[in-house]
């Protein structure tokens, strides 16, 4: 019996889960099965599609390429099985799995779902806020809501929504200390940051006469690790932030924070996207979710949803 499609799935969740016992996890097999059934496929093909190391597995140029072919009849295939089971026109039901950072869910999803569950009855909402990057594969979710460009090739996305990043503080704070005019002038102030990893370690800039960018590396007392936090400390007049409009859009609609070197950052906009396991069909649920963000999420300038 031909079974090379059965090969394809096990060798695309060792590719992407990078080791054989997080494969096998993903697939409900023994790591020694998925380690046999990749080198049952090598064998068979006359070339080597993973290198082992004691860290992980790293797809050769040959595994590179089949990874991508592989995906796409991957998806073929369940397509078919999907159309052929519940028909074009599934209704979306069971649980759905979906992760956010907490300013993102508290402002934009959270707002949205009464609605998305009235309209979809049967669908069940699992949601989790957290500003960890979460791995999709080994925690089961279906779908995350992410800012900025998708590192990872084994996860496909669609676009949601843009927001502008604005530079904020308080009336209070900018009394006190003054208003920069320059981005310079962010050296003598008290700049807000983020403590996790992917953080940038300075603030982007372009010159509003030449267009060109440049960052400029600011200093403060206090770093935190979401946006929420760094909001309220900026309403308490502790310093200056740089946060997503979806954060401050109604602070500053009601005066409560001001922004400022509006000209130096007209270009700072951030993509909120939907991601998903790239190789799987999306499931009624997921598909209807991600559509229903898509048509009511905004692009700038806004409004966002309504807490």
């Amino acid at each position: 019996m031909d079974n090379r499609a059965g090969e394809m799935e096990v060798f695309v969740a060792a590719a992407e889960a990078g080791s054989f016992s997080a494969a096998a996890r993903r697939l409900n097999l023994s790591p020694s099965a998925v380690s046999k059934v990749v080198s049952r496929l090598e064998a068979r093909l006359g070339t080597r599609l993973l290198l082992r190391t004691t860290r992980a597995l790293q797809p050769t140029a040959e595994g590179v390429a089949y990874l991508e072919r592989a995906r796409q009849i991957l998806a073929e295939i369940d397509e078919a099985e999907r159309l052929v089971a519940n028909g074009a026109g599934a209704t979306p039901r069971g649980r759905l799995r979906v992760n956010a950072s907490v300013g993102i869910g508290e402002r934009c999803i959270v707002p949205l779902l009464p609605d998305f569950l009235a309209r979809y009855p049967e669908v069940e909402v699992d949601l989790t806020l957290t500003d960890a990057m979460v791995d999709l594969i080994e925690s089961g979710v279906d779908i995350a809501i992410r800012i900025g460009e998708l590192r990872d090739s084994g996860l496909m996305a669609r676009k949601l929504m843009t927001s502008h990043r604005h530079i904020v503080a308080s009336p209070e704070y900018l009394a006190r200390h003054g208003t920069p005019q320059r981005p310079e002038d962010l050296l003598g102030h008290n700049c807000l940051r983020f403590n996790f990893r992917r953080a940038q370690d300075g603030w982007p800039f372009r010159d509003p006469a030449t267009g060109e960018p440049f960052t400029l590396p600011v200093h403060g007392n206090c770093w935190t690790n979401n946006g929420p936090t760094q909001r309220q400390l900026c309403l308490d007049g502790l310093g200056l932030a740089r946060l997503g409009a979806f954060h401050v859009e109604r602070d500053i609609a009601r005066g409560r924070l001001v922004t400022v070197l509006d000209e130096f950052n007209a270009g700072d906009i951030e993509t909120v996207q939907a991601v998903y396991v790239g190789h799987r069909h999306l499931a009624a649920r997921q598909r209807a979710f991600i559509d229903f963000l898509a048509a009511r999420l905004p692009s700038q300038p806004g409004p966002f949803p309504k807490a």
